[in-house]
């Protein structure tokens, strides 16, 4: 037996893209039903991004879930850019206007959960073979099997935001599909632990042995990352060690306000620049990591994301309530104008704060010679800044 389902928008992937794309629709009185091969507790549990644009303030504010982001998040109106020690601060609010919120992934995902979840969101978790199919009719579906049993959504339009790995951008064929990717010879360990930040603003660190980012989820939580190599463990990383190599890396003045304990979550995660183009097949959109993904250093990931959701909202909305497919059938040439220079400063910033294995000594100094530019010219560093901040949404 086969069960039979009907929606407006069929949305795949039930992260933070996905939920809020439904609660925006929602609130729009436009109906969803969104699909996980996951469920909610391991959906929001993942640690992720924790720096907010005031684009993606405004999103989560206009989604009507940004209570907790207020009462919890933390304002930040600059960074500092390290290398070998010396400092140099990017003053956002006085370079732009503008901050930033430290507010985690993890906590994003969950205000979006319990509003939909009030707001009575039909979910299928834990599914599995989701295949979206008929894309270029008006009238696409998504088969997928639960718990033994088939069924089938028929709907207008099929929302890819099921991240990397997922089966949206693989729908798209392959004559129709480009994809344009850079994999860094390097990875990220971080760590989670229950100590304050060793600064009230993120630091950025590049040292002879490598890159390190001191950051934070709280003012009692901190969230640190060092380089590593690619093929190394979390198990050849005691916090011991961990810690000894994250100071050095941060200079001993930074690190004299360093407070170390053990940590409650560590990871390695690898870093690339990845763009798939077009970001529209038919009926079917891409949003998210499904289209692209950009290295962590720029904290761009989820922004990205959401300006791609905020979009997308846009154009679905317009459609469903005044029949205008102007912004539909723009979206995908739209969003990838922003999402290339977003990659280009996610690349930018990644290329100087890291260690290269293949660079040679010409190329060390070209990044001493980039960094001291930025510290000594305000038109440098505010362009990091606007980058920093957040493009425009078109």
């Amino acid at each position: 037996m086969t069960y039979a389902h009907t929606t407006q928008v069929c949305i795949i992937g039930s992260g933070p893209s996905g939920l809020l794309l439904a609660q925006l629709l929602a609130q729009a009185g436009i109906d969803t039903i969104v699909l996980d091969r996951r469920d909610r507790a391991y959906i929001e549990g993942r640690i992720r991004a924790g720096v907010l644009e005031q684009g993606t303030i405004t999103a989560l504010e206009e989604a009507g879930v940004a209570d907790r982001l207020h009462a919890e998040g933390l304002l930040h109106d600059g960074f500092d850019l390290a290398f070998d020690g010396t400092r140099h601060r990017i003053d956002l609010a006085a370079l732009t206007g503008t901050s930033v919120m430290v507010y985690g992934q993890t906590e994003v995902t969950r205000d979006l959960f319990n509003a939909r979840t009030a707001g009575d969101q039909s979910f299928f978790f834990d599914v599995e073979d989701v295949v979206p199919t008929d894309l270029k009719t008006d009238q696409p579906t998504v088969r997928f099997r639960k718990n033994g049993e088939d069924h089938v959504i028929t709907c207008d339009f099929v929302a890819g935001c099921d991240g990397f790995r997922g089966v949206s951008r693989a729908a798209i064929p392959s004559h129709v599909l480009r994809t344009f990717e850079r994999v860094y010879p390097f990875g990220w360990l971080g760590i989670l632990v229950e100590q304050p930040p060793v600064s009230h603003e993120l630091i950025y660190a590049n040292h002879t042995r490598g890159f390190a980012l001191a950051s934070m989820r709280s003012e009692t939580r901190s969230r640190h990352y060092i380089q590593c190599d690619l093929s190394d463990n979390v198990a050849d990383w005691p916090d011991d060690r961990f810690w000894e190599e994250f100071a050095t890396r941060l200079g001993p003045d930074t690190a004299a306000n360093l407070q170390t304990g053990p940590s409650f979550e560590k990871s390695i995660a690898p870093l690339r620049s990845f763009v798939a183009e077009p970001m529209r097949y038919g009926n079917l959109f891409l949003a998210g990591d499904a289209a692209h993904i950009v290295p962590p250093t720029g904290a761009k990931g989820l922004n990205l994301a959401v300006a791609d959701i905020r979009l997308l909202s846009r154009a679905l909305t317009a459609h469903y309530q005044t029949g205008n497919d102007d912004y539909l059938d723009s979206y995908s040439e739209t969003v990838l104008r922003r999402v290339w220079k977003v990659e280009r400063f996610s690349w930018q910033l990644s290329t100087l704060m890291h260690q290269f294995p293949e660079n040679t000594p010409f190329e060390k100094k070209m990044q001493r010679a980039e960094f001291d530019y930025i510290a000594s010219s305000e038109a440098a560093s505010k362009a990091i800044a606007e980058n920093y901040v957040g493009l425009p949404l078109e």
